[in-house]
């Protein structure tokens, strides 16, 4: 009930200003609230509450020891207008989090980025990776272990089509140090996130090598922790983990007067100001809070929610183009994201699946790339809150308890 509340307050909220500034658009917000308002609770009966959650269905490989839910506040910002791959349309997005501030923060910027002809978003890259370890007794065992690999290529990708429908071995590298060999295998893993299913695989490949290689490893393990799974690496930063997806749009001045409050000077000012106090305190990337929003969505959408930590890692570009517009773009090279198996068919991440029309095969790239547009909205925001220090009060009125 409440996040019907916040759409019709939202809608009440709208200005006449904001109404005028789509005129030159086929796009209205105003309608597309409305419909949300009216439609929410057919859409999402379980969120909402009018439909108790089926405490009989099995939760089977999402938990063990079950005795209850976390329930945790769901709250829609948007609509965010996306134009992706193979989609193009206006988004509500579900965003599950107890930090006041946080949806109306990502829905400023949705609407910056709306009035401005909406988020372009674009997943570049699709590979998920394990990396096992092996250690030999000599540097010599090592390299031609190496050697035998790769050679042995296209009888390792059998055994990984044993394993699964949809996990394929992409290609492979390798990583020596003394006598010990990383080898970085990588996956497509079909519309799941795919953690479990590339574990799987490469136990299976890891299993063929000690069967058939000839000089038997000292010791080896399924995950040397160089892959970055659930970890912030400078890797995660500069080569894809999961889906590499980036965004962009290009806001005139208008609509940062009056939507985020401030000038493309002065977010371009803090832009560069606190990129270079990242940079001194060694923070992998320059955003500011994705990990706010990607958080709230995964949660919402039954994602693994410990990947936010190389999920979030990621590099926000702004500056003022010779048109007068302000050009942001954020690159978010390793959103583990899925829209099959793990929490995406528990019944409420289920319902915000299907509000965004991705519950199901065939739409992980497409969630990846409102996961980055969304990011992309929340950056907008807090970047301006800051460059004009209107970011406390923001959190003194919505953040606290009255």
């Amino acid at each position: 009930m409440d996040a019907i509340q916040n759409i019709k307050n939202l809608e009440m909220k709208m200005s006449q200003q904001q109404i005028k500034a789509h005129k030159h658009t086929d796009v209205n917000p105003i309608l597309d609230i409305h419909r949300s308002s009216v439609d929410i609770q057919k859409e999402m009966p379980v969120i909402s509450g009018i439909t108790e959650i089926d405490r009989t269905h099995s939760l089977r490989g999402n938990i063990e020891n079950h005795i209850g839910y976390a329930q945790i506040p769901l709250g829609i910002a948007g609509p965010l207008l996306i134009h992706g791959k193979n989609h193009s349309r206006k988004y509500q997005i579900p965003l599950a989090t107890t930090e006041g501030t946080l949806v109306a923060s990502y829905s400023r910027g949705m609407k910056a980025c709306l009035l401005s002809g909406g988020v372009t978003s674009i997943c570049i890259e699709d590979t998920l990776e394990r990396a096992p370890y092996f250690q030999f007794k000599d540097i010599r065992t090592a390299i031609s272990f190496k050697n035998w690999v790769e050679a042995y290529f296209e009888l390792l990708q059998e055994q990984v089509k044993k394993t699964s429908r949809f996990c394929r071995l992409v290609s492979l590298r390798f990583n020596q140090e003394a006598n010990g060999v990383t080898v970085h295998f990588e996956y497509s893993t079909g519309d799941a996130a795919g953690q479990n299913m590339v574990t799987i695989a490469t136990d299976a490949i890891c299993k063929y090598i000690l069967a058939y290689f000839p000089d038997k490893p000292t010791r080896w393990y399924i995950e040397s922790n160089a892959s970055g799974d659930k970890k912030c690496t400078l890797r995660s930063l500069y080569s894809s983990r999961g889906k590499k997806v980036i965004a962009e749009v290009r806001l005139p001045r208008a609509v940062v007067s009056s939507v985020l409050k401030t000038t493309p000077e002065h977010m371009c000012q803090y832009f560069l100001n606190s990129t270079m106090a990242g940079l001194s305190t060694g923070t992998v990337g320059n955003i500011g809070h994705v990990a706010n929003g990607l958080t709230a969505l995964y949660i919402a959408c039954g994602q693994d929610v410990a990947c936010v930590s190389e999920s979030s890692v990621g590099i926000l570009r702004m500056e003022i183009t010779e048109e007068d517009e302000l050009y942001v773009a954020l690159t978010l090279p390793a959103l583990v994201v899925g829209t099959v198996g793990g929490g995406t068919q528990l019944a409420t991440q289920k319902e915000a699946l299907n509000l965004l029309s991705c519950n199901g095969a065939d739409k992980a790239q497409q969630f990846a790339e409102i996961c980055c547009a969304t990011a992309l909205a929340g950056e907008l925001s807090i970047a301006a809150a800051i460059a004009e220090d209107h970011f406390t009060n923001a959190h003194k009125s919505l953040g606290r308890k009255k």
